[in-house]
């Protein structure tokens, strides 16, 4: 093609694509007749000769015209309504250019796989977006090196936003009267409320508001806002107990954007089910939050106006957001109803259409019209195993996938990494592994005679051998091919694949992501400095500035002119599991499996100092020692450095090797006198400190395998009798160690006693219970969402009282530290649990309000730890490398709690039907039904009617009730009720009254009643595979388990339960004082039970209890 063609060609292709551009936020359609009418009028405007404001002026017109037509038809609404029936609306479709105007020839999906096996789907994101990028006019591609940088720019984002907004409101008005001759009356009232909830994704709740009370229309903030609004927006008041405040990390395997240059540098990154814009001069950040799981791919528009994120799991989303005011204009839900979440995503050249790919067995690529605000895709297609070439024909899409094998160049090809459209002609390039690239032809002929449509088709026809080392970024920049290796190397192409220039000399590890400024290279002056090229003539190199990422978790900022490199961030690349703040500074310590140890101030978010260990060592966990001088820290391998907190260099001469696994725990004595660890081989390793020859030196003492399971706590603590230290240890296998430090010696660990916390479920961590009562108390999490006290001395169990329960049991607590006397007084507990982060107000009661939870680490939650100050608590990750900071806002609990209601208010929504339901009113009917038969069903004294029942009696109305306590919890039962005033008055409680009694049910049943998932539990545990498959118990091992396991029977209990669950005997036979003798003996068990029981006979047949499977997801 000439010059003067190809410059024709461009014109109309930019002309058609701001056009296009300018409709990207208009969720509404328009009629036929508006439709044409705004055809007309772009032609009017031939081209780009009319300005912004002519355009502006004649739309606004259009918008009068629409108004007075909407007016008019109301009034024959009106006239309709009298009884004449007639279709009035038209279905109004939105303008949609030929498959030739917008490019939509093909999205080629990278393969990866040997070329002569199969070929599959690569799941880098990155690419995709990429290859979604060859949307064009009449001509395939532009030639970016023809087209000045800032004409490739898709218009103004501010005149987009602005025009989505008038259309917005104008088709709103549209759509409700069309609505209302469909549905009239109450149905109409039900459409403008879901067309308004579609203008609310460029409206905020004020903005909302305010137009409905003043009828107008009001400019939104994402069509007025320009690319310096978000870092200009006043954070406002926190309203939320725990608010994200800082992000540590990033997700290294997800690419970074450079989104913003202009006027301050702008990158976007992922981090967790987070998405960060992150300004670099100022130090700050914005966080995109509205994922519940991890963020699996993202991609940004070409002007970096628009952000898409998708995620994957249960629930996943994909979110449009706005980059200049960090708004989401549109969710797409249930994106994926058959896989499980999104595995890659990318946006269209004019920021229209969006294109996903599914992460399941059988994978499906979706386009998504996403600014007409459907909540289905545009087409479909569902991936054979060999995946292919894509591109949409008449809302369907079909694809090309030739088979790429050795033969077909006579050379090895290699598996591809990335894959893009060549920046000016109509072909497809393919890196390799093998550092080779792979060129494609564009046919637009029939596949086949059987083809089901004429589309495109690709064919290899070139390989191309670029480099030794394998390429794994490929993209374009400025009208060169640009490639990252994986000895990070990055080199320029020309269009011919001739090399133009290459930075070798950076020393970088492996290249993940290469991301070119929005903003084209500023004129040259006197003092520009830019490299030449490798052509004969020796231009020079110039292209744009460029954010680098690579396989280490390091972000660099390289400036072309004068080749300047700078570190902006160097994070984690392993698992992240130990976190610990010092404890009266603003610093905090984070290990990762890479051996790295890190300090931050999190207060001003500056890195300060850092510490590589040999390769092997993974830190997997931290204390600081009550000091802050010390800082223990424990490895993946056994090995355990005491080291200085300010500058991270070895305490102790040479570290300790007493443990061959994983140290897991590290406690300091309040003294700083001992340092205990505890290992997964189930081990506790104390350490003291000695005087050798005028200095202090660590030593090692002694170590104890004390538990049969691992140990989920290690604390230190104080007799109450003097200043000495104790240490105690908690593990899954339920047994509560205390041991005597005074009296262990060299190799030698005594234990103090040892006492089993429970029967059933296993204890998940342990605190120190703080000074709210004249007892001292060790505060116990288990696995049954419960929390239990013991008495710090006779380890007795006080209390047990329902915790937290939000999808998975509390895994580590910590008491918020307090800043003032007067804030003693109220206590806090931070906690953590399988994927959240929540407040706890103390004392624990049992309160549901008291307590709030937020999602944290979809993937689990590895550490926490707490500011000296308590203003803020820090998660760990674990494997998506980060640490979560954030601020807590105590008020806003308390507010909370004071909504909730007073006194057994919250207790009585724990109960179904609350205080008036049939189940409260049966617990009233046997509360006093138990005081008429303590004192006999038969006699003729006066009656005494009380407010209160014996203690006696607590079980009978328990299992009344549908709860039914074992020996041991009725024991825990008594104790409670019992020692409930003793630190106060001295006396002992031998009545409980119908608050209390309410009070004590709901804390100690199950949370989530009898379920069936418990009891299968227990049956996999104690049976043995059948005909069918299921875990199954024999009728004489049952009972002889019965008979002689846990909290056993005798022989004629056992006899007369069967009986009673039989018919033979009265229910509750055995407390019924007026009852008939037992009749136990009369049956015949043999008969009675089947030969094989599982879980479902048990429940059902043999207890007659209708139980549902589970607890829901969110644990309620």
């Amino acid at each position: 093609m000439s010059d003067p063609e190809e410059n024709g060609a461009k014109e109309t292709e930019e002309k058609e694509y701001n056009q296009n551009y300018k409709e990207v936020e208009n969720t509404c359609r328009k009629s036929p007749d508006d439709t044409s009418g705004w055809r007309e009028s772009e032609e009017d405007l031939g081209g780009n000769q009319l300005d912004r404001k002519e355009l502006r002026e004649e739309e606004e017109e259009e918008n009068a015209e629409e108004k007075e037509k909407g007016e008019e038809e109301e009034e024959e609404e009106d006239k309709a309504a009298a009884g004449v029936q007639e279709e009035t609306s038209e279905e109004r479709t939105p303008e949609v250019k030929s498959t030739s105007q917008y490019g939509l020839q093909g999205t080629f999906l990278e393969i990866l796989g040997d070329t002569g096996s199969k070929q599959s789907l690569r799941t880098d994101s990155s690419g995709l977006s990429e290859l979604f990028r060859g949307l064009s006019s009449n001509q395939d591609y532009v030639n970016v090196a023809q087209v000045h940088p800032e004409e490739q720019q898709m218009g103004s984002s501010a005149e987009l936003g602005e025009r989505a907004h008038r259309e917005a409101q104008n088709q709103l008005g549209q759509e409700e009267r069309d609505l209302g001759r469909k549905q009239g009356g109450a149905g109409g009232g039900r459409g403008k409320a879901r067309h308004r909830k579609r203008i609310s994704y460029f409206l905020g709740d004020e903005e909302m508001g305010s137009q409905a009370e003043a009828g107008g229309s009001r400019e939104s903030l994402v069509s007025s806002s320009t690319e310096d609004t978000l870092f200009q927006k006043d954070e406002g008041t926190q309203v939320y107990p725990l608010a994200l405040s800082w992000l540590f990390g990033w997700n290294s395997s997800l690419p970074v954007f450079y989104i913003r240059e202009r006027s301050q540098r702008v990158l976007l990154y992922v981090c967790g089910h987070t998405a960060v814009i992150y300004n670099v001069p100022r130090n700050t950040q914005h966080h995109l939050q509205g994922h519940r799981n991890v963020i699996s791919c993202l991609c940004v528009s070409e002007d970096r106006r628009w952000i898409a994120t998708a995620d994957k799991g249960p629930g996943c989303l994909i979110i449009i957001w706005d980059s200049f005011t960090g708004i989401p204009v549109h969710t797409i839900f249930d994106s994926c109803p058959q896989g499980n979440g999104i595995r890659a995503i990318a946006i269209s050249h004019d920021a229209k259409y969006l294109a996903t790919v599914s992460d399941a067995d059988a994978q499906e690529v979706c386009i998504w019209r996403w600014t007409l605000a459907v909540e289905t895709p545009a087409c479909t297609l569902e991936l054979p195993r060999e995946h292919g070439f894509q591109h949409e024909e008449k809302d369907t899409l079909v694809h090309s996938a030739p088979l790429l094998v050795e033969n077909t160049f006579n050379k090895l090809v290699g598996k591809f990494s990335q894959s893009i459209f060549h920046p000016n002609s109509t072909q497809i390039l393919s890196a390799t592994l093998e550092g080779k690239l792979v060129v494609w032809d564009i046919h637009r002929c029939a596949l086949a005679p059987s083809s089901l449509a004429d589309g495109p088709f690709i064919r290899p026809c070139k390989l191309v051998h670029l480099q030794r080392e394998a390429v794994s970024v490929l993209t374009t920049a400025d009208g060169y091919i640009v490639t990252g290796d994986i000895k990070g190397n990055i080199k320029f192409y020309d269009q011919t694949l001739s090399i133009a220039n290459w930075y070798s000399h950076l020393n970088l590890s492996c290249i993940r992501t290469l991301s070119f400024s929005p903003s084209p290279v500023s004129p040259r002056t006197e003092k520009s400095n830019f490299p030449l090229d490798c052509t004969l003539k020796g231009d020079l190199f110039v292209v744009r500035n460029f954010i680098i990422a690579t396989s280490d978790a390091t972000v660099y900022h390289l400036t072309t002119d004068g080749t300047r490199l700078e570190k902006l961030f160097v994070e984690p690349k392993d698992a992240v599991c130990a976190i610990s703040c010092h404890p009266y500074q603003p610093l905090m310590a984070v290990g990762s499996a890479c051996g790295v140890i890190k300090v931050w101030d999190y207060e001003q978010k500056k890195y300060l100092f850092s510490r590589v260990f040999e390769k092997g060592l993974g830190v997997q966990s931290l204390t600081h020692n009550p000091e802050g001088a010390l800082l223990g820290a424990g490895f993946t391998e056994g090995t355990v450095y005491i080291l200085d907190a300010m500058s991270l260099q070895n305490e102790a001469p040479e570290p300790f090797k007493y443990s061959r696994s994983n140290v897991t725990h590290v406690s300091f004595s309040h003294d700083s006198q001992y340092m205990a660890t505890a290992d997964v081989n189930f081990t506790v390793a104390v350490y003291m400190m000695v005087v050798r020859g005028g200095r202090r030196v660590w030593e090692y003492l002694a170590r104890l395998r004390s538990h049969r399971q691992s140990i989920c706590s290690l604390l230190f603590g104080v007799y109450l009798d003097s200043n000495e230290p104790r240490l105690l240890s908690l593990g899954r296998d339920r047994l509560l160690i205390e041991y005597n430090l005074s009296r262990s010696h060299k190799d030698h660990l005594e234990v103090l006693d040892i006492h089993h916390t429970d029967q059933g479920h296993h204890p998940t961590c342990m605190v120190w219970y703080p000074l709210l009562t004249k007892e001292l108390f060790l505060l116990v999490c288990d696995s049954g969402y419960k929390v239990k006290l013991f008495n710090s001395t006779t380890k007795m169990c006080r209390k047990t009282l329902l915790g937290p329960a939000y999808g998975s049991p509390v895994e580590q607590a910590r008491v918020l530290p307090v800043r003032t006397a007067l804030e003693l007084e109220k206590r806090y507990l931070v906690f953590i649990n399988r994927d959240k982060v929540g407040l706890q107000i103390l004392p624990v009661d049992g309160n549901p309000h008291k307590t709030c939870a937020m999602v944290c680490h979809p993937d689990g939650v590895a550490g926490l730890a707490l500011s000296y100050d308590g203003r803020y608590a820090f998660t760990a990750g674990g494997h998506d490398c980060s640490v979560v900071q954030w601020k807590i806002n105590l008020s806003a609990l308390d507010a909370a709690v004071s909504l909730g209601g007073e006194d057994l208010t919250p207790f009585y929504g724990l109960v179904p039907g609350g205080r008036e339901g049939k189940f409260y009113r049966e617990l009233e009917d046997y509360f006093f039904y138990s005081q008429i038969r303590s004192q006999g069903i038969d006699t003729m004294e006066t009656r005494k009617v009380s407010e209160h029942i014996c203690l006696s009696e607590v079980p009978f109305v328990m299992r009344a009730i549908g709860f039914y306590p074992s020996e041991e919890k009725i024991e825990d039962m008594f104790n409670e009720i019992k020692f409930s005033e003793y630190a106060d008055t001295g006396k002992l409680i031998d009545r409980i009254n119908l608050p209390d009694f309410l009070k004590v049910f709901v804390n100690h049943r199950s949370p989530f009643g009898n379920t069936l998932s418990g009891i299968r539990q227990s049956f996999e545990v104690l049976g043995t595979p059948n005909a069918q498959g299921e875990k199954a118990v024999r009728r004489e091992v049952l009972l002889q388990l019965l008979l002689s396991r846990g909290e056993h029977m005798t022989q004629e209990e056992m006899t007369d339960c069967f009986a009673t669950l039989s018919g033979l005997n009265p229910e509750g036979w055995k407390s019924e004082p007026a009852a008939s003798a037992s009749r136990g003996s009369e049956i015949c068990l043999e008969e009675e039970l089947p030969d094989e029981i599982t879980a479902e006979v048990f429940a059902s047949d043999i207890l007659g209890l209708t139980i549902s499977e589970g607890p829901g997801e969110d644990g309620q």
